[in-house]
Formats: C-alpha cells, sequence, structure tokens
C-alpha cells in the first residue's frame, strides 16, 4: 500500500531564466508568459488526478517564481497554498543578480562543480545547500505522513528529494535533468510484513506541456 506520496512541480519558466541571471529572492521577478502556460497545463493534469485521488497539501518555497507557480497550482485544485520560508532553494549571496556566465566563469563551474566552497560571497556550498534541504524534506516528510503533498519547488529542491530518498552521497558528479513545470513523484510504499521503501514513481514528466512544443 501506499503511505505518503510527494509531487514536485518545478516552477515555470521565469523572467531570471530568459536573462541568465541568478534570481535569487531580491531580484527574482517572477515568471514568464511562457512560465505561466506551463504552469496552467501542469495545474490542469494535477487536478484531473486530484479528483482520482485527493491532494492534502499545497506548498510552495517563499520566491516570486514559486509563489505564482503555486498559486497556480492551488487554484487549480482549490485548496490553501503554504508558503513555506523553508523550500526556498539555494543562498546565492552576491551572486544574486549576476549573469550566471559571469558567476560560472569566476568560480569554474556552476555550484555542484566545487560542492564545498561557496559559488559567490555569502552564498551556500553545493553540499551545505543539500545537508539543509535534506533536513527540510525530511521533517516535512514526518510531519505530513499518511497525507498527499504537493510542492511547487526548485529544481534544486527536487535533487535534495533525491538525494534524501536514493541515500545518495553528497558531492556526487552526476545528476537529474528538471525541467520547467515537469512533475516528480515520490510515493512511500509499506508491503504486508510492514517494510517500507520510497519509490520514484514519475521524474521530469512533462507530457503535459506536449502542445507548447513547436512541430
Amino acid at each position: 500500500m501506499i503511505v505518503t506520496e510527494l509531487v514536485f512541480v518545478r516552477h515555470g519558466q521565469a523572467q531570471c531564466n530568459v536573462d541568465g541571471v541568478v534570481g535569487g529572492p531580491r531580484t527574482c521577478t517572477g515568471l514568464t508568459e511562457l512560465g505561466r502556460r506551463q504552469m496552467t497545463l501542469a495545474a490542469a493534469r494535477l487536478a484531473a488526478a486530484h479528483e482520482a485521488e485527493p491532494f492534502t497539501h499545497v506548498y510552495a518555497g517563499p520566491r516570486r517564481r514559486l509563489q505564482e507557480s503555486g498559486r497556480i497550482l492551488a487554484g487549480a485544485l482549490n485548496l490553501p497554498l503554504i508558503i513555506s520560508n523553508s523550500l526556498d532553494g539555494p543562498v546565492h549571496g552576491e551572486a544574486d543578480g549576476k549573469t550566471w556566465d559571469e558567476v560560472k566563469t569566476a568560480f569554474r563551474g556552476g555550484p555542484h562543480a566545487h560542492p564545498d566552497k561557496p559559488w559567490a560571497r555569502s552564498s551556500d556550498t553545493w553540499n551545505g545547500y543539500l545537508e539543509l534541504a535534506c533536513t527540510v524534506l525530511a521533517d516535512l516528510i514526518r510531519e505530513h505522513r499518511g497525507a498527499r503533498v504537493l510542492i511547487a519547488a526548485h529544481g534544486e529542491t527536487v535533487l535534495a528529494a533525491h538525494t534524501l530518498l536514493l541515500d545518495l552521497r553528497t558531492g556526487l558528479m552526476a545528476g537529474f535533468t528538471v525541467d520547467h513545470a515537469s512533475i516528480t513523484h515520490w510515493q512511500l510504499h509499506r508491503n504486508r510484513f510492514d517494510d517500507e521503501r520510497w519509490m520514484l514513481s514519475r521524474h521530469n514528466d512533462t507530457a503535459h506541456l506536449a502542445e507548447l512544443v513547436s512541430p
């Protein structure tokens, strides 16, 4: 039987993604029109699933692109949106608002390239972010045992969930693609012997975005 479910939807395309800049809390300006359309399509798909197996909670992190994405999801499911500061993405420090090209050139790669070093002054380290995000997700799982939880998330939060539930070592030089408005679905299964195991049911599912892809 399925005990608990976590469904992550990465936020839709944001203006910072289009501009190639680091969209921290100071400079995130929210979704583009395409991003809103992406989230509307994701919400419609999840609303259909909600009719068969209702979600119990809808969460979003605090950055503008997450709140806008979360409101679209919560509105489609007719559930209140819970804004959790704990579900924020990495702290970018002085990189906030700079171009990723500038940041990666100075750091000689993205945040994961040197996982124990800050990628900018006052930023997180990649392993430090994963450790904190895994703790937050573990607490959320304990708090919502038996629930079906939907989260409007950063791609990094999805990666943290995989790190936690697959028990991956931090600093592993392999990863997962997480596209805008993609759906990732984790289920906690319990068998007749009361053994429990997390199963990745779906990762980076973008089937609902097919109509947005040009022939």
